[in-house]
């Protein structure tokens, strides 16, 4: 199916901060590069057609100014568009509101850095039990489900096939390899090894049921 190991190892991931009107926001940076044109990767993240093909089925106006509902996920207002360099959104499930920005950056003429950054209030006592692995092994996973649209080899994971997959082996190792990574990003933006990686067993065992 995939190459689980490199398909990790493709991805970069960055915590960091940020203080907006509301409070400190955490912020988590997750990126790779595809080997498809700019404009292409801007298709596929951007046209209500081809982003269930890889993500899920998206309803609503994907325009500036639109709301845009997530099958059983997120919706929320498309705030800014810039084809096809960036977009961003606001993320809105479960009452909470958190933001969403996406860049796109040619690489080589015909390779494209996709980076996602995701910008919300968390609360302490959920950080320091989670930590950035809450959000950040689901957003590997779409990576993931975008790779595997651009895979010329027809290797990948297909959304209908993601469920299954998840549950499998190798499903499982993928989740709890992309929850250790992003315990490794949370050290190294200053949280403590020992609690970081506290975090990061709690948040495999709440993504594959295994203990921590």
């Amino acid at each position: 199916m995939i190459d689980v190991t490199a398909q990790i190892n493709a991805v970069r991931r960055q915590v960091g901060t940020r203080t907006l009107e509301a409070g400190e926001a955490r912020v988590s940076t997750i990126s790779q590069t595809y080997d498809a044109p700019i404009e292409d990767v801007w298709d596929a993240c951007t046209s209500a057609e081809r982003i269930p093909r890889w993500f899920l089925p998206i309803s609503g106006e994907l325009k500036l100014g639109g709301r845009y509902q997530l099958e059983g996920n997120a919706g929320g207002t498309v705030e800014s568009c810039d084809p096809p360099h960036s977009f961003s959104a606001t993320w809105e499930m479960g009452g909470m509101v958190s933001w969403i920005e996406v860049r796109l950056s040619a690489v080589d003429g015909d390779r494209t850095r996709f980076e996602l950054e995701h910008v919300a209030h968390v609360d302490d006592d959920m950080w320091a039990q989670f930590g950035p692995g809450a959000v950040g092994v689901g957003w590997d996973g779409a990576l993931l489900g975008l790779a595997s649209h651009f895979a010329s080899d027809g290797a990948g994971i297909r959304p209908e096939d993601a469920e299954a997959w998840m549950a499998s082996e190798e499903g499982r190792r993928f989740m709890a390899l992309a929850s250790e990574r992003w315990g490794e990003a949370s050290i190294a933006a200053g949280t403590d090894p020992d609690a970081a990686r506290a975090a990061a067993e709690r948040c495999t065992q709440f993504y594959t049921g295994a203990p921590a």
